[in-house]
This record gives structure tokens, C-alpha cells and sequence, in this order.
């Protein structure tokens, strides 16, 4: 099938865009910001999607960089998943994140993928929402009216490919903490092939004290619900159980609520496994990490 018919508009700085998106925005059309294209534009090839207007902000190089500091890494929102991915530097910054978009699709889908695309879309099937949630990362969305707004990750994603995007902003940046020394982490991801939609996944970072104890535990799933789901101790079972870094048991109590609407135990148990597998990788890079130090 072909798109709908549609306006076709090609910013040349993050300013224009933002006066088009506002413009557009006030005059009640409906807008989508086009980015790598690898989702987006499957949805309106099936017309799934039948935007009005495409402001296609694919070139803009000032959202394609890269800053870190002591404590965060600053990512642009053009950012290629396959740069996430290879680059020696966010390879060592964010270790999950390029973990995770080794993951996505295939080589070809990486090229022209974006992490702003890729939050925006909001798939919680989607690896990078997941990672940016288990990371608290921080998205900032501009728009010509207000400036910028800082949103936590887990308050980023609201539903179904649903997000707290408005209509006139973009976003352009996503800042990531770096882990800390005695910090491990993991990512699992359980497809029938390597690139298909997951039917389960979990991300987790570990902490680790000086000693040995765990220090806290920061875990999430996809394909877990409507979107990207923060699991965290929270009880004092819960605290024993770290403690004694008892991972099967925290994975069985913080996936033994879940609901899924075909095959539950089935689904449940598949995240159950990718959980618990995220958190004994993150406690073995977490060990190691120490042992290092010392």
C-alpha cells in the first residue's frame, strides 16, 4: 500500500521546526515528526497512520551529537541506534543502552533508526524505552511556546504507543546517568529470532557496596504491559531477598502480578526468565566491577 496524501516539510534547524510544529499545532493538524522512518513510515504505508503534515527533522545535525560529563551522558535525539550500538565511548558511558540496540531489528533498521524515534513511538515492546526507564534517564521536549520541560523516562511513557509528547513540542535530548563504580548491569531479550519483536525482555542495574551487600536493585520489562514497567524492592521480603541476592525469588514476586491477555502463565513465565537473568548478569558485572576496584 502508499501513504495518504500528505504535506511534506524538511526544517533546516531545530528552531524552524519548532515553529512549524507550533503552527500547525494551533491550526489543529495533525503533525508527525519523521525522524529514522523505520516505524513511522510502515504505519503509513498500511495507513495505520495518516498524518496531514511529515516535518521530516532527519538532518538535522545539531540533535546527532554526543556530551558526558563525570555523571551523565547528553544524547541527541538523531542519535542512530547502530551508534549506540558500536560507538567505543557510549559502548563504555551506557553499556545497557548498546546492549539493547544490538537488539533492534537488523543492521539495515539500525542505520536509520533514531533514539528519539524511538522513545517517541513508544512501543512498550521497544528496547530503548525500556533501557531509558531502567537507567532514570530524563527527556527533554522543547517547544516554541514553553522552552524546554525535563521528564523523567518513567513518566515519559503514558500508554500504547502513547507518550507526553504534546503536539507542538519535539524531543530533543535525552540525558542518561553513567553508572557508578560498583554498579553492574544486564539485558535480556527472549524473540524466536534475532531482530523479531520480543515477547519478553528485562533490563537491571545492580549496586553493589564495597562489602559485598547489595545496595539497591533497579530492574524493568517489556512486552510487559502498556508500557515500559519499573519493578523495584519494595517490601521487607523484598529486602531479605536482595540481601541474600536471591534473584529467582525477586524475579517470581515482581512478575507474579502481572496480567497478560493471551497465554498468561505462558507470557509470565517468559518474564519471569528474562528478569531473572538480567539481574544475575548485573550482579556478575556488578562482582566483577568490585574486584576491579579493589
Amino acid at each position: 500500500m502508499k501513504p495518504a496524501p500528505f504535506e511534506y516539510l524538511r526544517p533546516a534547524s531545530v528552531a524552524e521546526a519548532l515553529a512549524v510544529l507550533a503552527a500547525h499545532a494551533d491550526a489543529g493538524a495533525d503533525v508527525k515528526v519523521l525522524a529514522g522512518g523505520q516505524s513511522l513510515l510502515t504505519l503509513m504505508n498500511l495507513r495505520l497512520a495518516r498524518p496531514e503534515v511529515l516535518v521530516d527533522i532527519g538532518g538535522l545535525a545539531e540533535l546527532d551529537r554526543v556530551f558526558s560529563d563525570e555523571h551523565d551522558v547528553l544524547i541527541g535525539a538523531l542519535v542512530r541506534h547502530r551508534r549506540l550500538e558500536t560507538d567505543p565511548e557510549l559502548r563504555a558511558q551506557v553499556p545497557l543502552a548498546a546492549a539493547a540496540a544490538g537488539h533492534i531489528g537488523h543492521v539495515g533498521i539500525r542505520n536509520r533508526g533514531t533514539l528519539g524515534g524511538s522513545l517517541a513511538h513508544a512501543d512498550p515492546a521497544a528496547e530503548l524505552p525500556l533501557v531509558m526507564v531502567t537507567l532514570g534517564a530524563t527527556c527533554y521536549l522543547e517547544s516554541r511556546a514553553d522552552g524546554v520541560r525535563a521528564v523523567p523516562a518513567e513518566e515519559f511513557f503514558l500508554s500504547y504507543f502513547s507518550s507526553a509528547l504534546r503536539p507542538d513540542e519535539l524531543l530533543t535530548w535525552v540525558r542518561v546517568p553513567r553508572l557508578r563504580p560498583g554498579q553492574g548491569w544486564g539485558f535480556v531479550e527472549l524473540a524466536r529470532r534475532h531482530g523479531d519483536f520480543a515477547m519478553a525482555g528485562a533490563a537491571a542495574v545492580v549496586d553493589l557496596a564495597q562489602d559485598g551487600s547489595v545496595r539497591g536493585v533497579r530492574a524493568g520489562l517489556m512486552s510487559a504491559g502498556e508500557r515500559p514497567l519499573l519493578v523495584s524492592a519494595s517490601g521487607p521480603a523484598d529486602r531479605d531477598a536482595l540481601a541474600a541476592r536471591r534473584w529467582d525469588a525477586l524475579a517470581e514476586a515482581w512478575t507474579a502480578g502481572l496480567e497478560f491477555s493471551e497465554d498468561p502463565e505462558y507470557a509470565r513465565q517468559l518474564a519471569r526468565v528474562a528478569l531473572r537473568r538480567a539481574l544475575t548478569d548485573a550482579e556478575t558485572r556488578a562482582d566483577a566491577d568490585a574486584r576491579a576496584v579493589a
